[in-house]
């Protein structure tokens, strides 16, 4: 407990210098159009907090991303397991893996757009972005599984099943865990950025235009925060549920 609220004085105590920062930053450049104040950003905040507009906005942005999310974790995963088992199948893939991992995202949002309906757009490129980072670290964490353990178990009359659920995934965990942080993080970053070109009904990424088109920098701020604020609530509650797996599970 106490080393916890040591963790959380601190983290309150870097954060409070940050936005010292910033308010002195607003202070010396004076122009609420270029770098609004803290106070003004968080008075920009508290007005969109009472509309039903950016309570839409939030409720349709996490849909759409974390369905795009979860989406990537089980393709990855299938595919990871797929090019393990079957080599054609990782020589058949291995080209659209790497034209994924090169295409820049804003150039894919614009070609999608061709395609695909606005409002499903940002689910896509959510699912389009984390999909190799999944694929690849669980193809590289069964790579890695030790063949003796499973050959012991094996002996000892463990089967097919039994070794999935008490070998191999609890090695994989840690590095599907962090995988699955890292894509979250690449999920949010590039399903917003698909919402301010695309413009979807009801989204984070439509107001942030709309706030730029209209030079409305506080609520621009306002906004920025509001997507980084729930990118580490969500990316905070990933790392609680694999606390609590860990605790019912052996994590290797």
């Amino acid at each position: 407990m106490r080393t916890n609220i040591l963790k959380f004085i601190k983290a309150a105590l870097v954060a409070a210098f940050w936005v010292f920062v910033w308010h002195i930053i607003s202070v010396i450049v004076s122009r609420e159009i270029l770098v609004p104040s803290p106070a003004r950003t968080l008075e920009a905040f508290l007005t969109l907090a009472q509309t039903q507009k950016f309570w839409n906005a939030v409720l349709h942005s996490i849909v759409r991303i974390i369905i795009g999310f979860i989406l990537a974790m089980a393709t990855g995963t299938l595919g990871a397991v797929l090019s393990y088992r079957f080599k054609f199948f990782e020589f058949v893939s291995s080209p659209i893996l790497s034209l994924v991992r090169t295409i820049p995202v804003a150039s894919f949002i614009i070609l999608a757009l061709v395609w695909i309906d606005s409002n499903v757009l940002p689910l896509f490129i959510s699912f389009f972005t984390v999909t190799p980072i999944i694929w690849d670290t669980v193809l590289a964490g069964i790579r890695s599984t030790k063949k003796a353990a499973l050959e012991a178990a094996s002996v000892d009359g463990a089967g097919k099943w039994e070794q999935l659920f008490y070998i191999i995934i609890p090695g994989l965990a840690p590095s599907f865990f962090s995988a699955a942080v890292t894509g979250l993080g690449f999920a949010w970053k590039s399903g917003v950025a698909a919402e301010v070109i695309c413009r979807p009904s009801f989204s984070l990424g439509s107001m942030l235009q709309d706030a730029k088109m209209y030079v409305e920098s506080p609520e621009l701020f306002a906004l920025t925060a509001t997507v980084i604020i729930l990118s580490l609530i969500i990316e905070k509650l990933l790392k609680y549920i694999y606390k609590k797996w860990c605790e019912k599970h052996v994590c290797l």
